[in-house]
C-alpha cells in the first residue's frame, strides 16, 4: 500500500515491519513479522499420477491423511503427498458475474472477501468432522487436482484414509456413505493416523505419545499390535495451544490497534516457543533483564507513521534568524503602540484637566449639561477620571525605563459622605456616598485579606516549628507518621488511575454509573416549558451542579486535585529521604515508575524504552514467557485450567499401573515414540527423557525418539501400508457397504476395534 501527500514537511510510510527498517545508532533489536494469510497461489491439478495408476487400478489406492489442521492427499507409489491444504472451504456469490465462486484450502485465503466466509470441516478443537458441506467440498477438490476424470460415474479407485482413535461411529459411517454413494469409490480402508506413523518409523514394541492439532494420545504397542484399551487422550493440541496464545496476547494487549487472530498465533507458537527443561526456574527468572534481549521476541504488525524530514543545520540556522528578527519587529511594534497609548493618555490627560479649569467659571447648570456631554456624572467622576490617567501614565512610564514599582501601603483615604445622612444629600451626593461605600468595602476585604495571609503564614511557620521539635523528641512516631501518611497517598494515586481505566472500560462499573446517571437526566428530569409544561428548574438548588462533575470524569479526578496530592507525595518523600535511612531513592515513586526498574514493562515491552507516538513500537507484540508456558501446557494442564493429568504423568500411569511385567514395561519404556505436530517443539524429546526418568526405577532402561517427518510420516505410512498387496482384507468393499451398512468396519492392526 502506498500513501502520497502534498505536504513537503511530513512523509508518510507504510511498513511492512522489517528488521532492517529500525536502523538507529546502537544496535537495534530484531524483529520478526507477523504472518499474513497463508494464501500458497494456485496449484494445477496432476493427472499423471492418475494416468500412472491405470496399469493397476485396483493396488493403487488414493491415500488421504484426514488431519484436522492439514488434509493429505496422494497416492500410494508416492514418496510424499501431493497436496497439502486445510479442511476449510469459502462461498459466496459474485453478484458481477452472477455466479457462485467457491474456494477450498488455502484458496479460501485469497482476499478479506473469501476469509470472511472461511468454514471449517471439523468441529472447533476436535477431530470429529460437523460440516459435511465442507467435508465433501475438500474431497471434491482432492479429486480434481489428483486428476481423476470421473468418466466412470465417480472414482474408480481404492482409497485409504486416517482418522484419530476410539473414531465415533457416526463420522464413519457418514464419510462410508459420502465415499461409496457420492462418489462410487471401490473400497475403503481407515486406520489410526499415529499407528501408521509409529509403523512407517519400523516401531514393534514401544510406547507412542502423539500430540497434533488437536489432542494428545498416549498408545502402547506390544508385537506391533495397538493395545487401545489401555490407551489414555489428553485434551490439547496445537489448536488450544493458538487459541491460548490468542488470549494470552489479548489479556497482555487489551488495546492493541491491528487485529490478532489464531493463523497467526499458531505460526508464532511454531517458529518462537520451546519446551523448558526445567521450566519453573527458568519462569522465575525469564523477566531478568540480563539476557533479556535474546529471551525476548518482537512481532510486527504492519504499521502506518507519519514521519517528520529533518532540517539541516543551515535550514535550521536560517529559521532560528527568521525567528529572531520577527521577535525583533514584534518587540518594535508593540513599543510603538505603547508610545502611541502613552501619548493618546496624555492628550486624554490634557483635555480633562482643561475641562476641570474650565467648569470653575461656569454655571451649575452649564457644568453639569457639559459633563453629561462628555459622559461623565458628576465632577467626583472627572476628579477620579483624572487621578487614573495620571496612575496608569507613571506605570507605563516606569515600565518603559525599567524602574520597578515599589508595593506602597495603603493610601489614607477618607470617606465624609458616609458619616453624612442621605436626607442632607442630593442625587449627586447620593451617588458619591454608593461610590465611596464601595470603595471603603473593597479596601477593607484587601486588608482582611492580607491578614489572613499573614496568619496563614504565621500558622505554617508554627507547624514546622512544632513538627521540628517533635521529629527530635518522638522520631520514631514522626517517621512512622511520614510512611503511613505516603502510603495513603500512594494508595489515592492507584485508586485514581484505577477510576481513570473503568471510565475508558464501558463495561466498567464507574462507566455505568455515569450512563445511569444520563440516563436519568434523560427520563426523570424536568422537560423545557412548552405549550404551558413544567418550567425546568435544573440549577436551583447546588447539587445540581454536581452531576456535571460525575458524568464527565468522575468523583475526585480534577487536575487540581492531582498536582495537589503528587506535590504532596513528593514533599514526604523528600523528608523520608532527608531522615529516613531506610528510605532511599529507589523506593521513590519516581524510582519506581522508572521503565528500567519495571517488571510489568519488562514483560509488556522487553529491555527496550516504548514511545507511545510511535505507530511501529505500538503495532509490536513481545513474546516472553509465552515462549515457554504455551508449551508447557502439555505437561502442566492446569496452567490452562485443563483438569487432566499432564503427559508425563498419564505415560507414568500406563507405564506404572497398566502393565505389572516387568518384560512388558522394559519393551515399551525402549521405545518410546514421538509424533505429531506438536510434538516439534525444541526440548520436548529431551523433557519427556528427563521426566519419564524421574518416575520410572533407577536402572530401567529408557529410549525417546521422534518421528523422521512427524507431520507427513502419517501419510507416508498410510501409502506404505497401501502398496501391500493385503490392502482387500483390511478394506471396506463396495459390496460389504451394500450388505452390512455404513456402520461395518473392518479391524485390522493400524486401525480403530467395534470395542475397546
Amino acid at each position: 500500500m502506498t500513501i502520497t501527500s502534498t505536504q513537503t514537511i511530513l512523509s508518510v510510510r507504510t511498513a511492512n515491519a522489517n528488521a532492517s527498517d529500525n536502523s538507529s545508532a546502537k544496535s537495534s533489536p530484531q524483529v520478526y513479522n507477523v504472518q499474513e494469510p497463508p494464501f500458497k497461489g494456485y496449484h494445477p491439478p496432476q493427472p499423471e499420477g492418475y494416468q500412472q495408476s491405470k496399469a493397476s487400478p485396483s493396488s493403487n489406492a488414493i491415500v488421504i491423511d484426514n488431519g484436522a489442521h492439514i488434509v493429505k492427499a496422494g497416492w500410494s507409489f508416492d514418496k510424499k503427498p501431493r497436496f497439502l491444504i486445510p479442511p476449510v472451504m469459502s462461498r459466496f456469490r459474485d453478484r458481477k458475474l452472477n455466479k457462485t465462486c467457491q474456494f477450498v484450502g488455502y484458496d479460501s485465503y485469497i482476499d478479506a472477501t473469501t476469509r470472511g466466509q472461511l468454514r471449517y470441516a471439523f468441529d472447533p478443537g476436535t477431530s470429529v468432522i460437523g460440516n459435511w458441506d465442507v467435508m465433501e467440498g475438500v474431497l471434491d477438490y482432492l479429486f480434481l487436482k489428483l486428476g481423476v476424470d470421473g468418466t466412470n460415474g465417480g472414482v474408480d479407485r481404492p482409497i485409504v484414509m486416517t482418522e484419530p482413535i476410539a473414531n465415533l461411529a457416526y463420522p464413519r459411517k457418514m464419510m462410508s456413505e459420502i465415499l461409496f454413494e457420492c462418489y462410487s469409490v471401490p473400497s475403503v480402508a481407515y486406520g489410526i493416523d499415529c499407528l501408521f506413523s509409529y509403523r512407517y518409523n519400523r516401531g514393534k514394541d514401544g510406547l507412542i505419545i502423539s500430540s497434533s492439532h488437536t489432542s494428545t494420545h498416549v498408545v502402547p504397542v506390544l508385537n506391533s499390535k495397538p493395545l487401545l484399551s489401555n490407551s489414555s487422550r489428553l485434551n490439547w493440541g496445537g489448536a488450544q495451544a493458538s487459541e491460548y496464545m490468542l488470549k494470552s496476547m489479548k489479556l497482555k494487549y487489551p488495546t492493541f490497534p491491528a487485529r490478532i487472530t489464531e493463523n497467526q498465533m499458531e505460526d508464532l507458537i511454531h517458529k518462537h516457543c520451546y519446551v523448558s527443561t526445567d521450566y519453573d526456574k527458568e519462569l522465575s527468572h525469564y523477566l531478568d533483564w540480563t539476557g533479556l534481549e535474546d529471551r525476548n521476541r518482537i512481532i510486527q504488525y504492519p504499521f502506518t507513521e507519519h514521519i517528520v524530514v529533518e532540517k539541516t543545520e543551515e535550514e535550521l540556522a536560517r529559521i532560528a534568524e527568521r525567528k529572531k528578527e520577527s521577535g525583533r519587529r514584534l518587540q518594535e511594534q508593540a513599543a510603538k503602540m505603547r508610545l502611541e497609548k502613552l501619548m493618546k493618555k496624555e492628550q486624554e490627560l490634557e483635555y480633562y484637566k482643561d475641562l476641570q479649569r474650565g467648569l470653575a467659571s461656569e454655571s451649575k447648570k452649564e457644568a453639569k449639561r457639559i459633563l453629561e456631554a462628555e459622559d461623565l456624572k458628576d465632577e467626583a467622576h472627572l476628579e477620579r477620571t483624572i487621578r487614573d490617567l495620571e496612575r496608569s501614565i507613571k506605570r507605563s512610564r516606569n515600565k518603559d525605563l525599567g524602574i520597578e514599582e515599589n508595593e506602597e501601603g495603603p493610601e489614607e483615604v477618607s470617606f465624609p459622605l458616609l458619616d453624612v445622612p442621605d436626607e442632607e444629600l442630593d442625587e449627586a451626593g447620593l451617588r458619591e456616598k454608593r461610590h465611596q461605600k464601595l470603595m471603603k468595602s473593597n479596601i477593607e476585604a484587601r486588608q482582611r485579606a492580607k491578614a489572613e495571609k499573614e496568619r496563614e503564614k504565621a500558622r505554617r511557620e508554627e507547624e514546622e516549628r512544632l513538627d521540628n521539635e517533635r521529629r527530635e523528641t518522638e522520631f520514631e512516631n514522626w517517621i512512622g507518621e511520614r510512611r503511613t501518611a505516603r502510603q495513603a497517598l500512594l494508595q489515592k494515586i492507584k485508586e485514581r488511575e484505577r477510576l481513570k481505566a473503568d471510565l475508558g472500560n464501558r463495561k466498567s462499573l464507574a462507566s455505568q454509573m455515569r450512563m445511569k446517571t444520563l440516563a436519568n437526566l434523560a427520563s426523570d428530569g424536568p422537560k423545557k416549558r412548552r405549550r404551558g409544561g413544567d418550567d425546568d428548574t435544573f440549577g436551583a438548588n447546588d447539587e445540581d451542579w454536581g452531576v456535571y462533575r460525575t458524568v464527565a470524569t468522575g468523583e475526585q479526578s480534577d487536575e487540581e486535585e492531582e498536582e495537589d496530592v503528587n506535590n504532596s507525595l513528593k514533599a514526604i518523600e523528600a523528608q523520608l529521604l532527608k531522615y529516613d535511612p531506610e528510605f532511599t531513592e529507589n523506593h521513590t515513586l519516581e524510582a519506581q515508575s522508572d521503565w528500567t526498574k519495571s517488571l510489568v514493562h519488562a514483560f509488556l515491552r522487553g529491555p527496550w524504552p516504548f514511545d507511545a507516538e510511535s505507530q511501529r513500537e505500538a503495532h509490536q507484540l513481545h513474546l516472553n514467557v509465552e515462549r515457554i508456558r504455551v508449551p508447557e501446557v502439555v505437561f502442566q494442564p492446569c496452567i490452562a485450567g485443563i483438569d487432566q493429568a499432564g503427559i508425563v504423568e498419564i505415560a507414568a500411569d500406563i507405564l506404572n499401573q497398566r502393565f505389572s511385567g516387568a518384560e512388558d514395561r522394559a519393551r515399551l519404556l525402549r521405545d518410546v515414540f514421538l509424533t505429531g505436530g506438536h510434538t516439534l517443539f525444541k526440548g520436548f524429546d529431551e523433557r519427556i527423557r528427563t521426566e519419564l526418568r524421574s518416575v520410572l526405577p533407577v536402572d530401567a532402561e529408557l529410549s525417546v525418539r521422534r518421528a523422521a517427518d512427524p507431520m507427513l510420516d502419517a501419510w507416508k505410512g498410510a501409502a506404505q501400508w497401501a502398496s501391500a498387496a493385503n490392502l482387500s482384507v483390511s478394506s471396506i468393499s463396495r459390496q460389504d457397504f451394500l450388505e452390512k451398512g455404513a456402520e461395518y468396519i473392518k479391524e485390522h492392526d493400524l486401525g480403530n476395534v467395534t470395542s475397546f
